[in-house]
């Protein structure tokens, strides 16, 4: 009876793994419930049963990110240097780009998905203040020297990096750039330009840390 009893849970995990592959693979608005049913070799109506609509696929999956993300972004209040903010945001990519087809197909999916469009609001500003949090973690670590009047709109603008970059990378490389062997190389450079924001802010010895960090990783 016990083993009865998940297997409708392992079923709906299952669809979720498969449909999350999908969108990121091809975009949430070339996926069909049609092509997720035949992808998992279970009939439409099964699929159905567990999910009745693609909106529900949708928000359980970005339940799923939110969750994560809110968890992360705990991490910004450690952040006092160059290498705690590079781990930091790396991280950050690393799960923006598990769930990179939110972030692909982010304004069409905002004008269909109220729900979406409702909840993307506090992710902005979870964003943001952890962003601000960052600055000021890295101000108290004598990491970076930043006006408090100039703060605000520094940590804008790496929220609108952190937000639209894989939107940038996919424009400049539409055939590769969210495929599985770009997502290295696609996380090292938004990274680093979130935190070359912080250029004309960061003492001398971290500027060079982080420019030391980027050529590193690019040597590899």
């Amino acid at each position: 009876m016990a083993t009865q009893a998940k297997k409708p849970r392992r079923t709906a995990e299952r669809i979720l793994e498969v449909t999350l592959d999908l969108f990121n693979r091809f975009g949430e608005p070339n996926v069909s419930t049609t092509l997720i049913s035949a992808e998992l070799n279970i009939s439409p109506g099964n699929l159905y049963y567990h999910y009745p609509a693609k909106d529900e696929l949708i928000n359980s999956l970005f339940d799923r990110y939110e969750r994560a993300l809110n968890d992360l972004l705990h991490a910004a209040d450690n952040v006092r240097n160059v290498e705690d903010a590079w781990l930091f945001f790396h991280m950050l990519f690393e799960l923006i780009w598990q769930y990179r087809f939110l972030y692909r197909d982010l304004n069409d999916l905002l004008s269909k998905n109220r729900r979406l469009e409702t909840h993307f609001q506090f992710v902005l500003k979870n964003k943001s203040r952890a962003v601000q949090s960052v600055l000021d973690g890295m101000s108290r670590g004598n990491a970076i020297r930043i006006d408090s009047r100039e703060a605000e709109p520094v940590a804008t603008s790496m929220v609108v990096v952190l937000t639209y970059w894989l939107s940038y990378e996919y424009v400049r490389d539409p055939r590769r750039a969210l495929e599985p062997e770009s997502a290295g190389a696609a996380m090292m450079r938004g990274a680093f330009h979130v935190l070359s924001l912080l250029m004309p802010y960061l003492e001398p010895a971290q500027k060079e840390h982080l420019l030391g960090l980027v050529g590193n990783y690019n040597a590899k």
